[in-house]
């Protein structure tokens, strides 16, 4: 499937109109298919709406049940795979605002369970300090004081031990100099200390370490089974459709095992801390 982040919407019209007319080609109300598919009717009521953005096996279960197959159910697959997928470019980010986007993330951290950050280039935000959140925002128009604020504010839920979380990170996104070389020491020393908390897993993959099976793509997160966010350069993609957060759970599980965790990687980055402490007197 060819990726256009301008048919993103009109997929989740083109969804809903094609649900309802094979249901209403079948003959069929709204309250028949509910009670076959085990669903509420304001379910279905919502989907063929286009209130409600149905999953992947919501559209199987629907399909099977009204015995639709081949081309049809190809095209509805195709639909479906598209409108659980959406784009956000940064610029819209910012023109919104992007304490705005901070909101969000909070939000959707309130509603995950569990965490997976797969971090190859650099360090995230629950993870920094004010003045590596301060230096990743440089490049930011306007006065960026209230995103540093709420970025910080969000690690607070790292505290909360109903939720688990784990962070990959390579050795280029630790080491990379961001910020001054003390202020990267004490980036370092902060990472070690939240590799500390009983509810976070905090691994580091070395250079020179384990055989990599493949080589790492971009930036990504796994919230629950829930959804992926796939940064880029110029936004993220977020995927809903359970194929694709399977495929970036298991190269989740993959690029785990090069990983060193615990005192092994304390270890390490306390070298690494001592160096840029040395390099900044």
């Amino acid at each position: 499937m060819r990726f256009e982040p301008e048919r993103l919407g009109r997929s989740r019209s083109d969804l809903a109109e094609a649900v309802r007319s094979l249901r209403k080609r079948a003959g069929k109300t709204q309250t028949w298919l509910a009670r076959r598919c085990n669903m509420s009717q304001t379910k279905i009521s919502n989907i063929e709406a286009g209130k409600l953005t149905p999953a992947i096996v919501d559209v199987e279960l629907i399909l099977e049940v009204l015995e639709v197959t081949g081309p049809e159910a190809e095209k509805l697959f195709s639909l479906v795979r598209t409108a659980n997928t959406e784009w956000q470019d940064h610029w819209a980010s910012r023109r919104r605002g992007l304490d705005k986007k901070q909101n969000e993330l909070a939000q959707l951290e309130a509603v995950t369970t569990e965490f997976r950050f797969f971090l190859p280039t650099m360090i995230t935000g629950l993870l920094a300090t004010p003045d590596y959140v301060r230096a990743s925002l440089a490049r930011s128009p306007g006065d960026i004081s209230k995103v540093v604020a709420k970025k910080l504010e969000r690690q607070t839920v790292l505290l909360n031990r109903l939720k688990l979380f784990t962070f990959l990170l390579t050795e280029q996104a630790v080491r990379w100099p961001l910020v001054p070389p003390i202020a990267m020491a004490m980036q370092l020393d902060r990472l070690a200390s939240v590799s500390r908390i009983p509810n976070v897993r905090l691994g580091v993959i070395p250079l020179g370490g384990a055989q990599i099976p493949e080589t790492p793509i971009s930036v990504f997160t796994v919230y629950d089974r829930r959804l992926v966010q796939v940064e880029t350069h110029t936004g993220a993609l977020i995927l809903r459709d359970h194929r694709d957060v399977n495929a970036y759970r298991e190269d989740f599980d993959r690029y785990e095992t090069c990983a060193v965790f615990g005192e092994e990687c304390r270890e390490l980055l306390a070298q690494w801390s001592m160096i840029f402490t040395r390099q900044g007197q």
